[in-house]
């Protein structure tokens, strides 16, 4: 009778050890089942997330070059230029700006008068003080110094900045900044004889580029 019990109370014993790796094994699998299905939705969103931003990178990447694109034919378009030239009496002043430019002479006086001219893109706008254009030209008779008092108090406020400039081998100054409350620009001043010549973009940051072509071919007759 004694051994009869022994060998129930191990078999229970093995029964309930076996029992206990069963359901630790089932744990275990379905800890690792749980993991899985984690592991495989973390890829997943991972893998979609990757997806979408070389998605999003493919399309800047296109649009990028399609705005290159654009601007290189839009530069190619400028070309070749043509030939800006006041009256002698003025200098004969000469440069060279994109073809794809108008230009309007709203004055050309030769009794003493100022000469003025305004280019800009396609057309040019009718004129008034507020109008910005890409590039206006004045040409008077004053005296280079006077003309260029006129920005003294823009200059100390620190609205402009003075700076040399030279083209051709004249000697000028540029004023860089705002020189009113809807124009920002860029304007080079230089001396021929008793008259001052003032070449100015109304745009600095659209016009840059091209108002730095037109004054490195800006010449004039001393």
């Amino acid at each position: 009778m004694v051994g009869m019990k022994n060998t129930r109370s191990s078999e229970r014993g093995a029964i309930s050890g076996m029992l206990f790796a069963v359901i630790g094994l089932s744990v275990l699998v379905l800890g690792l089942g749980v993991f899985s299905i984690w592991a495989f939705v973390a890829y997943t969103e991972a893998q979609d997330d990757v997806d979408q931003k070389l998605r999003i990178a493919r399309i800047e990447a296109a649009q990028e070059q399609a705005e290159k694109d654009e601007e290189d034919f839009a530069q190619r378009e400028k070309e070749p230029t043509k030939t800006f030239r006041a009256p002698d009496d003025y200098c004969g002043l000469r440069f060279q700006y994109p073809k794809t430019w108008s230009a309007h002479w709203s004055e050309r006086i030769t009794n003493g008068g100022d000469f003025q001219a305004y280019l800009n893109p396609d057309y040019v706008p009718p004129i008034h003080n507020s109008e910005q254009f890409a590039l206006r030209v004045t040409i008077e008779a004053r005296d280079f110094d006077d003309v260029l008092k006129r920005y003294d108090n823009l200059i100390a406020k620190g609205d402009l900045k003075q700076s040399s400039s030279s083209s051709q081998g004249h000697q000028g100054v540029r004023l860089t900044g705002n020189f009113s409350k809807n124009i920002r620009g860029d304007a080079v001043l230089y001396r021929c004889r008793s008259l001052t010549i003032t070449v100015q973009t109304d745009v600095l940051d659209t016009f840059k580029t091209d108002f730095q072509s037109i004054v490195s071919t800006l010449d004039y007759n001393e």
